[in-house]
């Protein structure tokens, strides 16, 4: 049994699938821990100022209660049995309930309580709470560390964790303490804060939105990332198993050709002999022997060149001149093929490329054009030059039969050509002279209309 050939990984899908779950996964995360740390941040933040609006109205009260003299309003706030008389003859009873009265009417306030050391109510708004004992763990909390202790309860508006609350009760347990540094009073404040409540509600609102914007934003961004990695990745691929068959082929063909030339010589050289010595019957015939071989010899030539290394430094080219040059020495097949050529030569800037090669691929280029042909037409040669991208638009296009779409797609495929006797390495060779130096080809071919050949070079610096 062979070996088990083994699948191709698909990149964009498996990238796909895991990117979406990972960013699902991290957004998701994120918003719940914020939006958690934003309702607990408030919160807090509202018992902190909620314990300084209260003991603003203590400090308020207390020298209220004696002008010019500082009363400790903690004393003022003592449990049953220890009240007495404050400083200036005001009573601390009457102090301590203008200042609740003011306590009671703080925003969002429903229920406000004062415990004694002892944790027993022995002020509240709501009467039946006096004299109860309070249980509480923050209760517990605030008296034994002595800092504003908040606690939060809420009802989110949905059965989904990321649900924003609904509702929102808040338990404040602020204390005072003595001269001694001891909580002599503790006050629990029960509120509901509809402002807060509203804020959050947006808050929830917009975290969500900027995090599923900004995870379809880094969705978006990577697969793009991941798509032309893969389209270049892809590309790459072509391009070295191109490169392999070329390789292989040229090699193949390298040696065919270097077997034949010795023989093609030698058959050409015997016919040549006898072409001088037969009768003129003979002679078409021996004709035709030298015509074939000289065809293959051409064959030859073109096969060792697409094998050969490109080779050759880049220097600037002046494409004018190089296109004068070629056209001067296809002017004899151009008059016999009864074409006209239109083409005005004018200044251009120098590209990048080899004198050597960039007259052969004019050469290539314009024989086909010519092939194209073979009852006469219009070759016409136009330069154009892209100042903004730094690059020179080489047109040549004919007046032939042109390509249907599927010879256009095979055009650049090794060995593959439409023309009798033909090898189909023009074009191939083309292609990789212009790649070589950072240039590129492009055809545009309609039937029955023509084929117009556009070779875009590097401008050269300077030029």
């Amino acid at each position: 049994m062979g070996a088990e050939i083994p699948k191709r990984f698909n990149l964009i899908r498996w990238f796909s699938l895991v990117s979406f779950a990972v960013i699902t996964t991290v957004v998701i995360s994120l918003t719940i821990l914020s939006t958690r740390f934003l309702l607990i941040e408030n919160v807090r933040r509202d018992g902190l100022l909620t314990a300084q609006a209260v003991h603003a109205i203590a400090a308020m009260e207390r020298y209220h209660a004696a002008p010019g003299m500082a009363m400790p309003m903690e004393a003022g706030l003592a449990g049953p049995g220890q009240e007495g008389s404050a400083p200036g003859g005001l009573p601390q009873a009457l102090g301590r309930r203008e200042f609740l009265e003011h306590v009671v009417k703080l925003p969002d306030v429903q229920l406000a309580s004062l415990y004694g050391p002892d944790r027993v109510i022995f002020w509240s708004s709501d009467p039946q709470l006096i004299g109860k004992k309070g249980a509480s763990p923050s209760l517990e909390e605030a008296f034994d560390c002595g800092d504003t202790v908040t606690a939060s309860h809420f009802q989110a508006s949905g059965a989904s964790i990321v649900s924003p609350p609904a509702s929102l009760q808040v338990e404040h347990y602020i204390p005072f303490e003595d001269g001694a540094g001891r909580v002599a009073a503790l006050l629990e404040l029960h509120k509901e804060p509809v402002d807060l409540l509203a804020y959050l509600q947006r808050s929830y609102l917009v975290f969500w939105l900027a995090a599923v914007l900004g995870g379809v934003l880094i969705y978006l961004g990577l697969f793009w990332m991941i798509w032309r990695l893969s389209g270049l990745l892809a590309a790459q691929q072509r391009q070295l198993v191109a490169n392999e068959t070329v390789v292989a082929l040229g090699e193949m063909s390298s040696a065919v050709a270097h077997s034949l030339r010795n023989p093609l010589a030698a058959i050409r050289s015997s016919a040549e002999l006898a072409l001088d010595a037969e009768a003129l019957p003979v002679r078409k015939n021996i004709e035709d022997i030298i015509s074939q071989v000289d065809r293959l010899s051409k064959c030859i030539r073109e096969l060792l060149i697409s094998s050969r290394p490109l080779c050759g430094e880049r220097e600037a080219v002046d494409p004018v001149a190089a296109v004068d040059e070629v056209l001067q020495a296809f002017e004899r097949q151009i008059r016999s093929a009864n074409i006209q050529v239109d083409w005005q030569a004018q200044p251009a800037p120098v590209v990048l490329s080899h004198r050597l090669l960039f007259a052969q691929v004019l050469n290539s280029v314009i024989s086909n054009a010519i092939e194209a042909m073979p009852r006469g037409g219009s070759l016409r040669v136009r330069i154009a030059v892209d100042a903004l991208e730094r690059r020179l638009r080489l047109t040549i296009g004919d007046s032939g039969n042109g390509m249907t779409k599927e010879q256009m797609a095979m055009a650049f495929k090794a060995f593959y050509t439409t023309k009798r006797g033909g090898l189909g390495v023009g074009l191939v060779l083309v292609k990789r002279i212009m790649e070589r130096f950072g240039g590129a080809i492009r055809l545009d071919s309609r039937e029955k209309e023509g084929t117009d050949v556009c070779l875009v070079f590097r401008i050269a610096e300077g030029g």
